[in-house]
This record gives structure tokens, sequence and C-alpha cells, in this order.
């Protein structure tokens, strides 16, 4: 397996360089601030898809919005550092130096990166590569649809590196609560990115609350839309997806993964993604008041 140059000593080298230290929130009055009584209120970059697709427009769009924190998708990444297809071990070292420097645009502006979604390749040195970009972001995590086969091959590097992969669920992939779900069997570092929109419409209506109840301990975020019982994305509020009651939960139990807002009901005409995102904030601010 190769090892990256930048992978260990020279990564936290170029961090503490860098002026980089552990991911942590930036609270000057003049940043953002979208941790609301606690509860860490982030935003998956998808959102942002009809109008964002550089780093520098995404990290604009999220400032506008007000959001702190964020799930960063792999387009705004990948156009950043130049990471595509296969690649030296030298040109690995520039790109996981890029992503330390995309790091530092980021926390500089306020904004923590907690999570990224690039996905994994097909070889262990694309796997190991994956890890090694979270840890250059700063990332807790990394996120990638839920499936058995990846999971036990990623395991080993997630403990490895103690970062976190998120399997995200959509309707038809929902965590077990009949019995304990055997997908975290595999590994410590494997939870769950849980959907509750998609939680609601995949179960025809039932409330995601116990499903944070039974695994919130392996739990790297949230996804939050508002859906109904039939399978419709609706603006928040007009749905049956219980965001409040999911977000006061964790406000309650002073959970700290983080809910992330994800735009996917269709954006208004006259509107835009950062209009209907900051209504997303706003819902999330009233419900943690």
């Amino acid at each position: 397996m190769t090892s990256y140059p930048l992978s260990r000593r020279s990564f936290l080298g170029t961090a503490v360089a860098a002026g980089l230290s552990l991911p942590r929130f930036v609270s000057a009055a003049e940043k953002p601030n979208s941790v609301f009584n606690g509860v860490r209120i982030g935003c998956i970059t998808y959102s942002y898809r009809s109008m964002a697709k550089t780093a520098e427009e995404t990290l604009k769009a999220l400032l506008e919005d007000g959001l702190s924190e964020t799930e960063l998708m792999g387009g705004p990444i990948q156009d950043f550092t130049g990471i595509k297809g296969k690649a030296t071990d030298a040109e690995r070292e520039q790109q996981l130096a890029k992503c330390v420097e995309l790091r530092k645009m980021f926390n500089d502006a306020g904004v923590n990166i907690h999570i990224h979604k690039m996905g994994f390749g097909q070889s262990n040195e694309e796997i190991e590569f994956s890890f090694l970009v979270a840890k250059a972001l700063g990332c807790t995590g990394v996120t990638t649809e839920r499936n058995a086969i990846l999971a036990a091959r990623v395991a080993p590097f997630a403990d490895k590196h103690k970062i976190w992969v998120g399997f995200h669920n959509h309707t038809n992939n929902l965590p077990e609560m009949d019995k304990f779900d055997s997908i975290l069997d595999l590994g410590q570092y494997i939870g769950f990115n849980l959907d509750i929109g998609h939680y609601v419409a995949g179960t025809k209506g039932k409330s995601p609350i116990p499903v944070l109840e039974k695994y919130h301990s392996r739990i790297t975020n949230l996804h939050l839309k508002d859906r109904t019982a039939d399978g419709g994305n609706v603006e928040w509020g007009k749905g049956q997806t219980p965001i409040k009651e999911v977000l006061q939960l964790m406000k309650k139990e002073k959970w700290t993964f983080p809910a992330e807002i994800e735009l996917e009901y269709k954006i208004p005409e006259g509107s835009t993604a950062i209009a209907e995102v900051k209504k997303c904030v706003q819902y999330c601010r009233e419900a943690l008041a």
C-alpha cells in the first residue's frame, strides 16, 4: 500500500505551518454561527448544486446563509485541489497540501468542514487517500451511500485513521430496528448518515426518532429534509418529517453530531438555492429557540 509523504508527520507539519489546529468552530462575532443552543446545524453542499460549482462559490453560499458547518461534496474539493483519477505520490502530496489550503480558506471564514463526500476509489491506495483527504480537510468523517460490501472494505482504514464512515440511507435501505444493524459490526468507525426525510418516506410515515434513540452513538450526521409519507419532497413544515421534534431531541440529549440541511424540494420560481437554504436555517433556529 502506498504511503503518501503527507499522510502523517508531513501532514501535521504542514497543518501547523498553515496555522491550523484541530477542527473547531470559529466564534468571532463577524463570522457565521449556526450552532443553536448546542445543536450544530450545517448544510450538505449538494443543496447549492444549481448555482455553486467551485469551492469559492460554495463557501460564499454558506456564508450568505450564515452556516458555520458543512458536509462538503467532492466536486468543489476536486475542483480546488486537482484530485482526479490516478496520480503519482508527488501529485498526491501536492493534492493533500491543497486540501490543507482549502481547509484554511474555509476555517478562516468561520466554516468547519466536518465531513466530506468525495467517495472512495476501487483500490486500497485510493481508499487510503480518501481518509488522508479527510484528515487534511479537518473532517471527522466521510459519507457515502449504504453498501455492506464497501463497509467491510473501508472499515480497517476507518479504524486505522479514527475517521468515521457514515452510510447514507434512501427509502429502501433503512437502519434495522428489529435487531442491531449488522453493518455496524463491521468496524467501530462505521456509522449512519441518517436521512430523516427518506426514512419517513420509506416507512410510509414512521418517525425517525426511535432510530436516533437506538443508534445515536453511531450517527455521524443527519440529513434534514421534509417529505410526505407518500414520498414527496416539500418545503419545510408542509410534510410529515418531524424536523422540529428531532432538533429538540438533539438539544435535550446534547448530541453533538451535526444536522445538515439538504435542499431537495423544487425551488420556487423567483427564488434561489441560497434563499431557500436560508429559510431552512431560520426554521432550525426557531425550532431550537
